[in-house]
């Protein structure tokens, strides 16, 4: 009998976390419909990740919207400008890629690393976003992330396939974009942080204001 209340309870605890983590990628979709909003949500969405897989309920809602407000002052601006310059190098490479010629070779053969490049360094920032301290700027979570993707850029090249396979995926199937749109980049992220070396645990007793 205890066994079997074992297991019932280990998967009664996967349930809660699948429906924490849904929950999360909702409230991510809603607050990330503003061009502005969009970055400021992805950082949220990974600062409260940990405690939704821990099964850690210090009022997850509200830590979420601690946490947005948090990272909208100190990340908006960048997130902006992270935004547009992400639309920009996606055009040249849909251009690009439908052009023909030799100078084809050469736009794609410097835009398609420069592309992993960014992302990697995207979600090198994910990755040490939850244990960053409540007054790092801009330029300091781009020194941490940058100092992660030379530590860890095995693992991170991994996480930009994986993520370059989730986009080809979303392609055919759009109606993914739902649930996993903000989710998957945060889970890899969340991955790549575990990876390798453990994690210190964040006291969940502190809340972001």
């Amino acid at each position: 009998m205890s066994e079997e209340t074992g297991r019932t309870n280990v998967v009664m605890s996967k349930l809660s976390m699948i429906g924490d983590l849904l929950m999360l990628q909702l409230v991510f979709l809603v607050l990330s419909v503003g061009v502005v909003t969009l970055f400021p949500a992805s950082f949220a969405l990974q600062r409260v990740l940990p405690y939704a897989i821990g099964q850690e309920h210090p009022a997850l809602m509200r830590r979420f919207w601690n946490e947005f407000k948090w990272a909208f002052r100190r990340f908006w601006l960048a997130g902006l400008g992270l935004y547009f310059g992400g639309v920009a190098l996606a055009f040249g490479l849909l251009f690009w890629a439908s052009t023909d010629g030799p100078i084809r070779i050469a736009a794609l053969a410097v835009l398609i690393p420069l592309t992993g490049m960014i992302v990697g360094l995207y979600l090198s920032a994910l990755a040490v976003l939850p244990d960053a301290a409540e007054d790092i700027t801009t330029r300091g979570l781009f020194r941490a992330a940058n100092l992660f993707l030379l530590r860890r850029s095995l693992a991170i090249a991994g996480g930009v396939i994986a993520l370059a396979t989730w986009y080809l995926l979303l392609a055919r199937v759009p109606t993914l974009f739902v649930i996993g749109s903000g989710l998957v980049p945060a889970l890899l992220a969340y991955w790549i942080s575990r990876s390798g070396t453990a994690r210190p645990k964040k006291d969940s007793g502190t809340v972001s204001n």
